[in-house]
């Protein structure tokens, strides 16, 4: 993996403006911290810092080749698992590889193909290149947005770049925030709105798309959509499509030139992912798998069953790494340590994020970069596969928002009145989720318009919300946890990636019914039963617990504490944006709660609440942010 920084500009020869670009490029080291590259023509330049996992030599970047009267330079940050077959279609087209990269892939395959190369590419990806004789840059991002992409256009020019930061050292570029920004923070973040990118002048650029630049303007499209056609398998070939999809997959994803491992949480999906590395490594002698888990100190001390975390990890990891024949590494974190990170989680993701379950994935992912360099993940399984409650409660079901959106009601009891005036919270979140909702395909029997029809049964209304629902999650939340898991593990040099977003399988099971999918009654119901022999039965159907969070007292009276602080500093930035007669009222009421994780009212994590406001704090301080 790699970070990237691209710029054309039709006034200003940018060979003369070098430092700009490396200011740029030094922002993304934590991405790259192996190699860096420069190019720089008249119209355009690229900066590239690279992160070694395949072909050492023969993938360096940018990378340059000729093809008639035209030059193509590209800077690629991504991996993809097709390289094989699409060197051999290359191959019988004419085409020499001088090494065995997939970036060297991805450059002959837009020699071959142009734009429509990227729907032959099977992996994550976001990548520029630049035709010399045409004057044209093109930028993609991988279907689902594993790899992030952000530019600015401007008059004349357009900047872009992996992350925020390498943007916001362009001098053209300030941190200005204005009232939609402050709502992608305040009302959404960190589930922001595809293709918003919180700073004024900033935009993402979507997951599925692409962009054209040149003299004639901006061009972008979208490549990829979730298909949309009725489910015709049976169960019995359903389960062994699911089955053979994602062995296939993990199996792709194994390919690397330097140590590979995976994140263990002794659950379903890490340890499906697990079972299939281990087996695949050891049979062509590379083994035993290298895997590892996350805890905090003294956790089992005031761990508590419940309906969130119904099972403590620990039992569940050494029950898996003792059948598979694991390497296993725990990784334990104090508490200074996850409250100390959350200044650097901040910086990695450019944006306030999930507070304390940012910090301890940065922290794990530097232990993990000692022992190995690419891991494999289980995220978005849930997303995919219906595992998240909202799929099964009826409040979701019968909501008109987004499932996840309890969490606004908690930040707004502690903004300013003036902020809730501006921002207008209720408005903005209708108008994001009606966007979303009318992005939905419909399908014949289970379209929006279901819902609207008197004569349609209990029974179909209710598959029609679920489609909504699973549509919102894979479009709006699983980003989220995408950002999550590239931003904390990049920022320590770690690449992860995460089988469960391979393109054909998300296609082929964003149209199972869902009678199908929570099969037996039970979350994740259907890739239970085609993981079925994989795994031993007790794992196979174990009660979901979600990323593990510290339940130790000290965290929450270390964030309290800082959050005091914070009060207490008149310079603090936050404290125009927040109400603190109601914080410090919180304050006062979380000192009285049990220990352990204490939620008060309807699902308020009161800790995770602080650490965010810090977070924000420590993000408008760090990037001298300007409110407009």
């Amino acid at each position: 993996m790699c970070g990237i920084v691209g710029q054309v500009d039709w006034e200003h020869d940018l060979t003369l403006q070098k430092n700009v670009l490396i200011g740029m490029t030094q922002t993304l080291i934590p991405r790259g911290p192996d190699a860096e590259g420069y190019w720089l023509s008249p119209r355009a330049a690229f900066g590239h810092r690279r992160l070694v996992v395949v072909d050492p030599i023969g993938g360096r970047q940018p990378m340059i080749r000729q093809r008639g009267d035209h030059t193509f330079t590209l800077i690629y940050n991504g991996e993809l698992y097709n390289t094989p077959e699409l060197r051999q279609e290359l191959m019988s087209r004419g085409y020499l590889f001088e090494g065995h990269s997939d970036t060297e892939a991805v450059l002959l395959s837009y020699l071959e193909w142009g734009p429509s190369c990227v729907e032959r590419l099977n992996g994550i990806f976001a990548f520029g290149i630049w035709d010399s004789k045409e004057e044209q840059l093109f930028v993609a991002r991988d279907r689902l947005g594993v790899k992030p992409l952000f530019y600015s256009e401007m008059p004349k020019t357009l900047v872009f770049a992996s992350e925020l930061k390498a943007l916001l050292k362009h001098p053209a570029i300030s941190p200005d925030l204005g009232t939609d920004g402050l709502s992608e923070v305040f009302l959404l973040g960190p589930a922001r709105t595809p293709g918003v990118g919180v700073y004024e002048g900033i935009s993402e650029l979507r997951a599925g798309h692409f962009l054209i630049y040149s003299a004639n303007g901006l061009y972008i499209r979208r490549y990829w959509a979730l298909p949309n056609h009725v489910h015709e398998d049976n169960l019995e070939k359903t389960t062994a499509k699911i089955r053979d999809l994602f062995v296939d997959t993990v199996q792709r994803q194994l390919v690397s030139d330097v140590p590979i491992g995976t994140l263990l949480s002794g659950g379903l999906d890490s340890s499906a992912i697990t079972a299939i590395a281990a087996e695949f490594l050891n049979l062509n002698g590379q083994g035993p798998l290298p895997t590892f888990s996350v805890d905090y100190a003294e956790n089992d001390k005031y761990f508590h069953a419940n309906d969130f975390q119904p099972s403590a990890d620990g039992p569940w990891i050494e029950r898996v790494s003792q059948t598979f024949g694991t390497k296993h590494t725990n990784c334990t974190f104090k508490i200074p340590e996850l409250v100390e990170a959350l200044k650097a989680s901040t910086i990695a993701r450019d944006l306030p994020g999930m507070a304390d379950i940012d910090s301890s994935l940065l922290l794990f992912s530097r232990e993990i970069k000692k022992r190995i360099t690419v891991g494999l993940s289980g995220e978005c399984a849930d997303e995919v596969f219906g595992g998240y409650p909202w799929f099964h409660r009826q409040d979701s079901l019968e909501g008109t928002t987004f499932p996840w959106a309890l969490q606004v009601q908690n930040r707004l009891q502690v903004l300013s009145p003036e902020l809730i005036e501006r921002l207008q919270p209720q408005a903005y979140l209708r108008r994001r989720y009606e966007e979303a909702l009318a992005e939905i395909p419909n399908l014949p029997g289970s379209s929006t318009a279901i819902k609207r029809n008197t004569e349609c049964s209990h029974d179909q209304k209710r598959n029609a919300r679920i489609r909504e629902i699973t549509y919102l999650t894979l479009t709006r939340f699983m980003p989220t946890l995408l950002d999550r898991k590239d931003r904390m593990t990049m920022a320590t040099g770690l690449e992860v990636r995460v089988p469960f977003c391979d393109h054909r399988l998300v296609e082929y099971a964003w149209n199972i019914p869902w009678e199908m999918k929570a099969l037996e009654g039970r979350e994740k119901g259907l890739l239970r039963r085609a993981l079925t022999g994989i795994l031993p039965d007790d794992v196979l159907w174990r009660r979901k617990s979600p990323y593990p969070k510290t339940h130790h007292p000290h965290y929450l009276q270390a964030v309290r504490t800082w959050l005091i602080e914070i009060l207490e500093d008149k310079t603090s930035p936050i404290l125009p944006l927040i109400s603190q007669t109601a914080l410090r009222d919180l304050i006062k009421l979380s000192d009285t709660l049990p220990s352990g994780r204490p939620w008060f009212g309807q699902l308020m994590d009161v800790p995770q609440l602080f650490a965010y406001l810090i977070q924000v704090n420590f993000w408008l301080q760090e990037n001298k942010i300007r409110l407009i």
